[in-house]
């Protein structure tokens, strides 16, 4: 049986409606004015948490002149240098954050930026793709007893499992992202069936999405396969600068998946029995058994004299209809006549 994960007091799993978590990430470009903006739209859009990312540039990587593939011509040294925040602000967006009855919850990229979230008293992490196979930084990670959501775009099963398996050494309560690493994704390269296989691979561990489509269909269509938490790049406008704006959505659009995958998650059982609010229309709906000629007593009940017409509120139903032929009336029956299981011998 799952398990459902608390961050904060949201209860995450198949009997709560998914997550929508609005990676605001570096869409702010090092900007604080901006970074409160985000919080304010996601805020309006109906948002109950948002997501940063804590960036230490010299701790993280090296400086070289590597780009970020086809998402942006500057070097990663230089994006992530101009988008990083110093820890006081970091520690003020969070307080911000809260004090809109809002969840703050962020991505570290380094030891030390796991340690600056440690000590701000984020209550969960978020590890990126690229960090799934970095097993140390989540060894280290794990040590501060924290819930985990783990993204696992490009990297393959064995080493999903092995991430899986240490953070499950520590008993960490964890969420599993179905992730694909392209900047925007393809709707064919989303593969939403993982869910399910994720779900058969860890049967204890609410699975989600981590969507960088650039529109919310792919988002909306992942709860039908039982996604628990669904995290989207999110900025303020589309007209905005910065690598990950492509694959992002506005307020608009933000709302919309909020709102949409609450009515999908309320459309996914698979009971099988008529419910109470179909009766009313059943009653109408259905055909009862009924006379359509004047039937003296003693005649028999046949094709000529009986058949099926609303409404379905009579004795006997049309399902019941063959076993009724061939029985004798023992009363007189009117036309019209809506057959009584006394009326026939």
């Amino acid at each position: 049986m799952e398990k459902q994960v608390e961050i904060a007091g949201r209860l995450i799993g198949n009997d709560f409606a998914p997550l929508i978590v609005p990676e605001i990430g570096i869409n702010h470009e090092g900007s604080f004015e901006k970074a409160i903006q985000l919080i304010d739209a996601a805020k309006s859009s109906g948002a109950e948490i948002i997501k940063f990312q804590c960036h230490i540039v010299e701790e993280e990587m090296l400086k070289t002149g590597m780009k970020p593939g086809n998402i942006s011509k500057e070097t990663l040294w230089d994006i992530i240098e101009r988008c990083q925040f110093s820890e006081y602000q970091e520690f003020q967006l969070k307080e911000y954050t809260e004090k809109q009855n809002m969840i703050y919850l962020s991505t570290p990229f380094s030891r030390k930026a796991s340690e600056r979230l440690n000590e701000m008293g984020v209550k969960a992490y978020k590890i990126g793709s690229g960090e799934c196979n970095n097993f140390p930084l989540i060894k280290h990670i794990c040590k501060f007893d924290k819930p985990i959501i783990l993204s696992t775009g490009m990297n393959n099963f064995t080493d999903i499992k092995k991430s899986v398996d240490i953070i499950n050494s520590f008993s960490i309560p964890l969420i599993i992202l179905v992730c694909t690493s392209t900047y925007p994704s393809k709707s064919n390269e989303m593969r939403l069936g993982r869910i399910k296989v994720f779900k058969d691979e860890f049967k204890n561990i609410p699975i989600g999405l981590s969507d960088h489509t650039e529109d919310i269909w792919t988002a909306l269509g992942s709860v039908s396969f039982g996604a628990s938490l669904i995290e989207k790049h999110f900025t303020v406008s589309d007209d905005w600068p910065g690598p990950d704006i492509k694959v992002s959505i506005n307020p608009s659009k933000l709302k919309n998946l909020i709102e949409g995958s609450k009515e999908i998650w309320n459309a996914r059982s698979g009971e099988t029995d008529i419910i109470k609010n179909e009766i009313p229309v059943a009653n109408f709906a259905y055909a009862s058994v009924v006379s359509i000629k004047k039937i003296k007593s003693g005649e028999k009940l046949s094709d000529e004299n009986i058949w099926v017409k609303r409404p379905g509120d009579g004795d006997i139903h049309a399902r019941e209809y063959e076993n009724v032929i061939g029985k004798k009336a023992k009363i007189d029956i009117p036309i019209n006549h809506q057959l009584k299981w006394t009326d026939f011998e």
